[in-house]
């Protein structure tokens, strides 16, 4: 494995919870960091510590100036710099997504060392369908806010993966049942650690579950895509063919029903005459 050979801004991505999945090249980068930018460095520490390496950790996060930034890219020209988070992917509802910007800008060299990340991993467990997601992150905490994000994404043909804290989960998955409907779900937790757990069921069965656990942890959900539309009623056609004719003559009536409804044209307009005539 090659480490890093020139100065510049490495993405490493971290373990989520088991420490054996950090990359023998992220390891390295780490390793030979000049400076490495942290969420916390207490955290951080304890991963530096396990692989025997010190190296000097700047606390870098969302509330940095552009003078800050600035000053981190002055620092990216001449030297190896790291950047992680407190686990997995950095830049994944986690600060870094404007210091790559600028040292992008600054034409300065940036590279990723890719590893964990909780979603991708929660989207395997979880069993739904993974061939077409949407990563939203964290949802409001508030329940009008909440629920008009979920409502944006109603009609989205995918599996949606959440973060959430075990405090609001239950408030989320009961705010999630009332907008998106009675989809399949999974609640995933402590990934890749000793109490990893995967729940799986409908929304109305895991809101019930963790209306009053609150269960401790990293907590990914992931819910699936909306389910085929049910099949209108014979009686739903027929309602929706004679609002129409009162606005429309027969053949525009039958015309405009069977294009909603997916359903046979000439056989709602020979109803519509038969009505007619038995006036």
């Amino acid at each position: 494995m090659s480490a890093p050979a020139q100065s510049g801004l490495y993405i490493v991505a971290t373990p989520i919870g088991n420490l054996g999945d950090l990359s023998r090249r992220a390891e390295e980068t780490l390793a030979r960091a000049d400076i490495i930018l942290v969420e916390d460095t207490r955290v951080t520490g304890k991963l530096l510590n396990h692989i025997g390496k010190k190296s000097k950790m700047m606390v870098y996060n969302d509330h940095k100036s552009a003078a800050d930034r600035d000053a981190i890219l002055d620092a990216v020209r001449c030297k190896i710099v790291a950047l992680v988070s407190d686990a997995g992917t950095p830049l994944i509802s986690d600060p870094g997504y404007k210091l790559v910007r600028d040292a992008q800008a600054a034409g300065l060299y940036v590279t990723t060392i890719p590893g964990p990340s909780a979603a991708i991993a929660a989207l395997t467990l979880s069993g739904l369908p993974s061939d077409r997601f949407l990563f939203e992150g964290f949802l409001p905490s508030k329940t009008k806010a909440r629920s008009e994000s979920l409502t944006a994404l109603k009609t989205l043909n995918a599996s949606l993966i959440f973060y959430e804290n075990g405090s609001r989960l239950g408030a989320m998955l009961a705010d999630s049942l009332a907008v998106l409907g009675d989809r399949k779900a999974a609640v995933v937790r402590e990934i890749t650690k000793r109490f990893e757990e995967a729940v799986s069921g409908s929304l109305s069965e895991l809101a019930t579950r963790y209306a009053a656990e609150k269960p401790k942890g990293e907590i990914v959900v992931i819910i699936g895509p909306p389910g085929a539309p049910e099949a209108a009623s014979e009686a739903d056609i027929e309602a929706a063919l004679r609002e129409a004719l009162v606005r429309l003559p027969a053949s525009k009536a039958a015309g405009e029903v069977a294009k909603a409804f997916n359903t046979d044209r000439k056989a709602l307009y020979e109803l519509a005459n038969r009505w007619k005539s038995e006036k």
